[in-house]
């Protein structure tokens, strides 16, 4: 049987890889980071034979590679996210980890992943694509809800897309939050669902009086980098992140199409459409 090495992060996405994995044949051997994946995944290798757990420190990279050669893995995928902030954690790294660290230009996340990804690769590993087996969850073109983003939305979601494209460049982030084609919130290395939540945190702190004039809404506008590495760091949106959204006050959604994973579309545009929320991908 086949083997897929699993270097599973934080969140959903694991999950669905692995199902979908198994639902193609695969065997798969998880390399579980202690300080993100979910300890459900110790019930999914109990009730799956042809699923083997290895849990891990994230700073363990040489532990990783001899996990996956003892395997016998030869493809690997990332799925999860891993907070960029570990980097700046009382993790501490292991020497090959170090020496990689050391000879980074910047810490960015496509940096230090692609690093990664050839330390891998060298030592016969080949990563591959995070949307492997995923396919049917990337987003389809067009208006996902039943409600359509209004006018002023659209010039915002048109604003956020220019903004979103120059920080995404710069490896910075891949959301932006925008009302009256004014930036309210850029990402950094907090994620998408924290500066959703600090986007809504400062629009409630502005006067609605001397705020007469602006829309009393937030559009949120998700983007893949232009040179979008589909072996990680892939833009992600969940059911969570309407939930985000209908707390901070954000009504419009806008994601890019065939580069952006919707874990469970379905519940996503179900919980938008209840909120009033409109979510587009172009």
């Amino acid at each position: 049987m086949e083997k897929l090495g699993l270097i599973a992060g934080n969140g959903r996405f694991p999950f669905l890889l692995l199902d979908a994995a198994r639902a193609h044949g695969l065997q798969v051997v998880v390399a579980a980071i202690k300080e993100e994946t979910d300890a459900e995944m110790n019930a999914r290798a109990a009730a799956d034979p042809d699923v083997h757990v290895h849990w891990l420190s994230l700073g363990e990279l040489s532990r990783l590679i001899e996990t996956f050669k003892a395997s016998g893995v030869t493809r690997a995928v990332m799925a999860g996210q891993v907070k960029h902030k570990q980097i700046f954690s009382s993790i501490r790294p292991d020497w090959r980890l170090a020496k990689l660290l050391l000879n980074l230009r910047t810490r960015s996340t496509d940096v230090l992943l692609g690093a990664v990804a050839k330390v891998l690769g060298d030592e016969g590993i080949e990563l591959i694509s995070s949307t492997a087996y995923l396919e049917p969850l990337l987003a389809r073109a067009g208006v996902l809800t039943k409600r359509a983003p209004d006018e002023e939305e659209q010039k915002d979601v048109a604003y956020g897309r220019t903004v979103a494209r120059a920080i995404a460049g710069y490896d910075l982030g891949q959301t932006v939050v925008i009302a009256a084609q004014a930036c309210v919130a850029v990402e950094a290395m907090e994620g998408t669902d924290a500066t959703i939540a600090r986007a809504g945190a400062l629009f409630r702190t502005i006067d609605p009086e001397a705020a007469s004039t602006l829309r009393r809404s937030l559009t949120v506008v998700k983007v893949a980098k232009p040179n979008q590495d589909m072996r990680f760091d892939v833009p992600v949106v969940g059911v969570a992140t309407i939930e985000m959204m209908q707390a901070a006050g954000a009504t419009c959604l806008s994601v890019e199409a065939g580069r952006t994973l919707m874990f469970d579309p379905e519940a996503i545009v179900a919980k938008a459409d209840l909120a009033g929320i409109a979510i587009v991908a172009e």
